[in-house]
Formats: structure tokens, sequence, C-alpha cells
């Protein structure tokens, strides 16, 4: 690898919303070196923390007609079955729920698993619960999105947990998204549930960790059967 591949590496592009938060970090470590120095080592050390926090490196994303691509950096914390949330206009059926939690050093920038056009669009306020629990996905604080892709609707649901605060939306209901896109984010750690129907094939297994806008998470199309894992 180049020092300049190397250099893009560790300095990738940091999103906007990050900004006011970095330059809030840089002022307090400037603030807290007058009063004493080593406070302003800390400072600089948190203020390089945010602007990691905050990065937002390019994605290649698979395109194919129903490919369901990861909307968050994390681990896949869950693959099951349930019923979306209620707030939501999908039958009362269980659905394939794929879940991926978000720590505080993941990427936090969040992008549209298919291909499609937002149909509903959903801020639910709730608890701060931790984004883990399976009752997060009712009780916590979240924003919720339904995708029509060729005629099959998904959902896929912004969890805050006990340290995220904020969900940031970037689009709207009734635009058109393409899978890969960039739809939001959420501040300091937290969840992304995706819904999908059960016939939909999950291509990842527990514990796996995903990337936003490559990891394929799942097949609508496929009828090729579940894949085996094993942890080393």
């Amino acid at each position: 690898m180049s020092l300049a591949e190397s250099v893009r590496k560790v300095f990738v592009p940091i999103h906007r919303q990050g900004y006011p938060f970095i330059a809030i970090a840089a002022v307090a470590a400037i603030g807290l070196g007058f009063l004493w120095e080593p406070l302003f080592w800390i400072g600089v050390v948190i203020t390089l923390w945010v602007a990691y926090f905050f990065r937002d490196p390019p994605r290649t994303t698979p395109l194919r007609d129903g490919l369901v691509i990861s909307p968050a950096d994390g681990r896949v914390s869950m693959i099951t079955t349930a019923v979306p949330p209620q707030d939501l206009d999908l039958p009362r059926e269980p659905m394939t729920r794929i879940s991926i939690f978000m720590n505080v050093f993941n990427c936090h920038v969040n992008r549209a698993p298919v291909s499609g056009r937002i149909v509903q669009q959903v801020y639910s306020k709730g608890l701060f619960l931790n984004a883990e629990l399976d009752k997060a996905s009712e009780d916590n604080e979240r924003n919720s999105l339904v995708i029509d892709t060729n005629g099959t609707e998904i959902a896929v649901v912004q969890i805050a947990g006990l340290v995220a605060r904020r969900i940031v939306s970037f689009v709207r209901e009734g635009e058109e998204i393409e899978a890969g896109e960039r739809f939001g984010l959420i501040r300091f750690g937290s969840r992304l549930d995706v819904y999908l129907p059960l016939s939909a094939r999950p291509l990842v297994g527990f514990g796996q960790n995903a990337i936003a806008g490559e990891t394929v998470l799942a097949d609508l199309k496929s009828a090729e059967p579940p894949r085996q894992f094993r942890a080393g």
C-alpha cells in the first residue's frame, strides 16, 4: 500500500453533521489548555475521536435486483422473525428482521438497503434503552422508513440507544432512493433493524461484521438455502 493510500485510509472524509461537534471539542480543548496543559492534550484526543466518529468513507455498493445491502457499519446482533413496529403501514405479520448494532467506534452514516421509493417515514419518540435489547425495537426512540422496491416493501429502522440521543434523517417520504445512498445518521452508538419478507434469504450470520453500503444482508430473489457460518 502506498503512502497516499495509507493517508486516505486513515483521513477519510468527515460528514458535515460532525463539523459543529468537532469545533466545540476543539474550542473546549483550547480553553482547558489555559487552565492546565495536560487537559489540552486530553481535549485534543477527544477532538480527534469526534472527527473519527463522524467519518464518511466512500463505499462501493453491489447493484442487482433483489440484493439487500447493510444500512450500517456494525455487528449483526440478531437474525429473527418479528412483527414490524405497529406505527408502520405494514401487515401485522412476522417478517425476517436483521439487526445491526453500532458501537461508538463504528461509522454512523446510514445507507439505503435497497433502491426504490420511500412510501412511509415515521419518527417515534420513546425510551433510550440498551439498543441490543430485543424490546428496543418497539420501546426506543426511532426513525422508520418503508421502501417499495419493485413491488416489495421492506422497512429500515434507526433505533436510538443508551448513548445515542439524536437521529438525523436526510430523506423524505415520497422520494426515490438508491441502494447505498446516504439516508441518515445516529449520533453516538445505536442499532438499525431491517425488516424483510419471510421468503428473503439472509446471507449474513450472527456476530458477523457488516459494512454499510457494501455487505449483502439478504437476497429477495434467491431460492438458495440460508448460509452456514463458523466462528473462528
